[in-house]
């Protein structure tokens, strides 16, 4: 009996002393940022033809896009930056709006196919957007702009954070008349890209073609660290 109290006692004072070490600590949250002009964009390009023959529909995009890859070899983009997914044939179905209970029927049939293209050189971004427009894409899914190598900057947003979170921390322990003790954890919530525009960096492409803004890209990082409080 006890040791049975023996051991509720220990465990009471083992409890209490571990929410104490925990109610002595300050957790704080840092975020940082770098930011640098972009060395790259992503282009996706569609085609997409309808035609009374499946066949002939998907003949006709695949005659847009070897088109389109030719002109883009001829322009100097590398083969490894180009990437043909999404091929697809579908049904065109119509259906009698006098005849409410006839099945509806195939007219036609649609093909469409999608292009990724990775432009190393922003130079040429405009020019390349007015080549592939005139070769035939008659759908655009998108542009984006990044940097080749993200690491440089996300290791700058991360240093950041942690300063950002440092500084915080010795300041909630100052103004509590406390002192900042050892860092208990480190947690990164993640390095994440976003554009950021700004109007007076925008590096516009050569008059005649398709103009296009670069702004820049920016990095952010967020932290939450755990300090203790010294005696």
């Amino acid at each position: 009996m006890k040791t049975l109290a023996f051991l509720i006692a220990a465990l009471v004072a083992a409890t209490t002393a571990l929410a104490d070490a925990q109610e002595r600590r300050i957790t704080v949250t840092g975020t940082g940022s770098a930011e640098a002009a972009p060395d790259m964009a992503t282009i996706t390009l569609g085609v997409t033809n309808q035609d009374t023959e499946a066949a002939a529909a998907m003949w006709a995009t695949s005659e847009v896009v070897a088109q389109i890859l030719t002109r883009l070899e001829q322009m100097g983009v590398e083969p490894r930056d180009v990437q043909t997914r999404d091929l697809s044939v579908s049904p065109v179905w119509n259906r009698n709006p006098e005849k409410e209970d006839e099945a509806p029927k195939i007219t036609g049939f649609v093909a469409s196919n999608r292009v990724f293209v990775r432009l190393r050189d922003l130079d040429q971004l405009g020019e390349v957007l007015d080549a592939v427009i005139r070769d035939g894409a008659n759908e655009f899914g998108g542009l984006s702009f990044g940097v080749l190598d993200p690491e440089p900057l996300a290791a700058t947003a991360r240093a950041e954070a942690v300063a950002d979170a440092m500084a915080k921390a010795q300041q909630l322990a100052e103004a509590a008349g406390l002192k900042l003790g050892k860092v208990i954890s480190i947690d990164e919530h993640g390095a994440v890209g976003r554009p950021m525009m700004r109007m007076s960096e925008m590096a516009m492409a050569d008059a005649g073609s398709v103009p296009v803004a670069a702004g820049e890209i920016a990095v952010e990082a967020s932290v939450s660290m755990v300090f203790e409080i010294a005696e």
